[in-house]
């Protein structure tokens, strides 16, 4: 007689949960280089860029922070959505 080896129910759930990561890191990965763009027509030369906020869907919304490299502190914040992005500050 054959046993199944199935993964207990929080295993499981674990699994399904980094599965699902991918796809949207993905999206905001590929939102990046819109929003150094953005910032380039700000004046900021890019740096570093942090995620502020992220809204998966249909109508997705990524909140980038841009480092500009002309003074240490200085930074810019771009909102992208559907990949069109929008130098907000």
């Amino acid at each position: 007689m054959l046993r199944s080896r199935a993964l207990p129910l929080p295993a499981a759930a674990v699994l399904l949960a980094l599965a699902a990561v991918p796809a949207d890191a993905a999206t905001v990965s590929a939102g990046q280089a819109e929003a150094k763009d953005a910032a380039r027509t700000g004046g900021c030369s890019p740096a570093k860029v942090d995620v502020l906020h992220h809204a998966p869907g249909r109508t997705g919304r990524t909140v980038f922070k841009v480092g500009c490299n002309e003074e240490k502190d200085s930074f810019v914040i771009v909102e992208c959505r559907s990949r069109v992005c929008t130098l907000l500050r």
